[in-house]
């Protein structure tokens, strides 16, 4: 069972890092970073206020809201799944299932953002899944 919840771990922040890199187009990086992690991160809105961007608020477009604020639920979702497997599994186990998250990442970077999958990146993608096998075997 822990193998589920530190895979859905992976994968929920395998999403955080697409759905903000949607969310962030024309808003200011300090703005984006208070948005997405409103509920775990209240310092990320003093930065908002210190360098005077709170006026960007107005300027920010209902779809990057959208996507900041589903940014913000995945990434959510993923600390539950990886609190729940780490205390059910083995840390040895669930940490190396949770960075999966990089492969997924690339592959959902690849299909939604239509960046370059490279050479490299397949091989940098086996064999951090090939490490990932090899630990929790």
């Amino acid at each position: 069972m822990w193998f589920w919840f530190a895979l859905g771990s992976a994968v929920f922040a395998a999403l955080t890092s697409i759905l903000a890199k949607v969310g962030i187009e024309g808003v200011q990086s300090n703005l984006a970073t208070a948005i997405r992690t409103m509920v775990v991160v209240v310092m990320a809105w003093g930065m908002v206020f210190l360098t005077n961007q709170q006026g960007g608020i107005r300027s920010i477009s209902r779809r990057s809201w959208i996507f900041l604020i589903l940014s913000g639920l995945a990434t959510g979702a993923s600390w539950l799944c990886y609190y729940k497997a780490l205390q059910i599994g083995d840390v040895s186990k669930v940490v190396p299932v949770d960075k999966l998250s990089v492969v997924i990442t690339l592959v959902l970077a690849f299909v939604f953002l239509h960046e370059e999958f490279t050479a490299k990146s397949l091989i940098g993608c086996v064999l951090i899944g090939a490490g990932t096998l090899v630990m929790v075997i």
